[in-house]
């Protein structure tokens, strides 16, 4: 007997939601072990704050579904913001970072977080795409937080010396000229993204079993 929708996307979202924070966590615990582990460095990685952020949408979403609970408007608009997030994660990595050495990045953590996970959020979109119609004044909201972490990445790397990425690095960067043209195309790219996901997520809930 063939799994229906709703059953596969409950196995879907726990299956992906319970493995990249265990990724996460998993690659915390192999830092420590390594006593290279700095918390405050860790957590200031765009790429773990949303891929956390994710999968906390996963396991909720999914808990939705066991419950028959409806997504309300603001449940799409934050399950909009997790799928930017991780879209702009595989977009950045893919086209500024697989060419830089990850360091002390698991290969496995790294396939899962940088790839594995964009793609599984992707689908997951794409077979459930929002119920609500969603306005570009909502999902401007989508980019605060994106802004907020450049800004906060600026500020704490000026102070502790480091930076999450090469391209928020004034040294690898070529000046803070490099860094700002840098923030201005990931904030580009952020915009250009929300735009096309709001247009295809209202154009794909007409059609919405």
């Amino acid at each position: 007997m063939l799994m229906n929708k709703r059953t596969f996307l409950i196995i879907y979202r726990y299956f992906f939601g319970l493995i990249t924070l265990a990724a996460v966590v998993y690659q915390l615990v192999y830092l420590a072990q390594l006593s290279s582990l700095d918390a405050g460095n860790y957590f200031s990685y765009f790429t773990n704050l949303s891929n956390i952020f994710v999968s906390i949408v996963f396991l909720i979403s999914a808990f939705y579904l066991i419950n028959n609970r409806q997504p309300s408007k603001f449940d799409d608009i934050v399950r909009g913001a997790s799928v930017l997030y991780m879209l702009v994660t595989g977009v950045v990595y893919a086209t500024l970072l697989s060419s830089y050495d990850l360091g002390l990045l698991l290969p496995s953590v790294n396939l899962q977080l940088h790839i594995i996970m964009p793609l599984a959020v992707l689908l997951d979109w794409l077979i459930q795409p929002q119920k609500s119609l969603l306005t570009m004044k909502q999902t401007l909201w989508w980019l605060i937080f994106p802004a907020l972490f450049l800004i906060y990445s600026l500020i704490r790397g000026s102070i502790v010396g480091w930076y999450p990425y090469p391209f928020l690095d004034p040294a690898a960067a070529g000046g803070y000229i490099g860094v700002a043209a840098y923030c201005v195309g990931i904030l580009a790219l952020f915009f250009v993204l929300s735009w096309i996901l709001m247009k295809l997520g209202n154009k794909l809930r007409r059609n919405r079993a």
